[in-house]
């Protein structure tokens, strides 16, 4: 199969616009997506005191999305399952899926403790981890179901009718984020935060664990090709300068509203068990489970913004720490070269992001969409399965 092309999306506010005008132009940017031929539109879950994300109720404007697209997949990307009720979050999927016609796909995760802390709830790294757990069978068992019978720690469902279900049966694609074991493990695609140096290594240590997990040359349960991808900010311009010149000052504004809001409300609070400390603390992030299935660790996002920006080894002036890229299209055409030869068969863009405006966000989707992407739509997929037989 050729590449298929998503877009991640968090919904920054921009200087300037308030919140309704802030989701028409998203709205406006998804509806060229459709028209376009990308594959899904992927919107990110995160709630205040974080400031980078206008739509922390995913399904509300993704029900939207869904009246103004008609081909577009919408999958929150990811659900933060512990802040979720298991049985809204069936009903919920089932409304969406069906206001789409089937269109809906679910990215589901654990979040970090500060997350949890700033929702109410008192989560150690391990009950938070317990509540993901149980969330995400519940919800599994209540849309695949006529009848919901369930008995957990935190959970107790005693033969409950489900009345409403998703149009795509038994539930609507799954996707995992960061993880591709615990993504190859259940049976989940998978989208990976990091470089074109990590891409390679990550889609054969999925692809390993799809065949340990679910058999060689299993597909997924809607009978599709598992899909492993990794998000790209991107800026494209006529030229690499020009791109360069809005990317540049937009890394650092997107660097500053993912990490830094968060972080002072919590030294203003005075909340010493978010702060990442020289002896191994791992900030509002938290440690890892005891029972997760293991990766590479992290500490806070700042730690991982930094890491992101030492990791590269192919020098391009419009690669900013090799996690963003900024360029023309030639550039951006030369990226995806080395990027196919990964074997990954997905490709997740970020257009708008930090200081991006929404007219530089619509040329940079217009510019792809004109002159990069058909070159890749429909490629071959000799590249990729000579990238997985290595």
């Amino acid at each position: 199969m050729g590449l298929k092309f998503g877009v991640f999306d968090h919904i920054e506010p921009e200087e300037g616009f308030s919140l309704t005008e802030t989701y028409e132009m998203r709205l406006q940017q998804i509806e060229l997506l459709d028209r376009s031929g990308f594959y899904c539109y992927h919107l990110a879950e995160h709630h205040t005191p974080a400031i980078h994300s206008l739509a922390p109720s995913q399904n509300v404007f993704l029900a939207a999305a869904a009246q103004r697209t008609t081909k577009l997949r919408l999958a929150p990307c990811v659900y933060v399952l512990p802040l979720h009720h298991p049985i809204r979050l069936i009903e919920e999927i089932s409304m969406v899926d069906a206001l789409s016609g089937g269109r809906m796909e679910i990215g589901v995760g654990r979040g970090g403790e500060m997350e949890a802390f700033f929702w109410g709830q008192e989560a150690t790294t391990d009950s938070n981890y317990k509540r993901y757990l149980e969330t995400l069978e519940v919800v599994q068992k209540g849309l695949a179901n006529d009848i919901l019978d369930f008995h957990g720690d935190i959970y107790d469902f005693d033969e409950l009718p489900m009345r409403m279900h998703p149009v795509q049966r038994p539930y609507p694609p799954m996707w995992y984020m960061r993880n591709v074991e615990t993504a190859a493990i259940n049976g989940m695609d998978t989208i990976i935060v990091g470089s074109l140096d990590s891409i390679g290594p990550e889609v054969k240590r999925y692809r390993e664990k799809w065949e340990e997990h679910q058999g060689k040359g299993t597909l997924t349960v809607h009978g599709q090709e598992p899909k492993v991808g990794l998000t790209v900010h991107m800026v494209l311009a006529d030229t690499d300068e020009e791109a360069l010149e809005i990317a540049q000052p937009a890394w650092e504004v997107y660097r500053y509203n993912l990490a830094a809001p968060r972080r002072i409300e919590a030294e203003r609070r005075g909340l010493d068990r978010f702060k990442t400390t020289k002896d191994g603390g791992y900030g509002f992030v938290g440690n890892r489970p005891a029972n997760a299935p293991p990766r590479e660790l992290r500490r806070d996002i700042d730690a991982e913004l930094q890491k992101f920006d030492r990791n590269h080894t192919v020098q391009h002036p419009g690669r900013l720490g090799g996690v963003a890229m900024a360029g023309s299209p030639d550039s951006m055409r030369e990226y995806l070269e080395e990027y196919v030869e990964s074997g990954a068969n997905y490709y997740v863009c970020s257009f708008q992001w930090g200081s991006i405006t929404h007219d530089q966000a619509m040329r940079s989707i217009q510019l792809f969409v004109d002159e990069v992407m058909p070159h890749y739509v429909d490629a071959p997929a000799e590249a990729t399965a000579a990238a997985t037989a290595e």
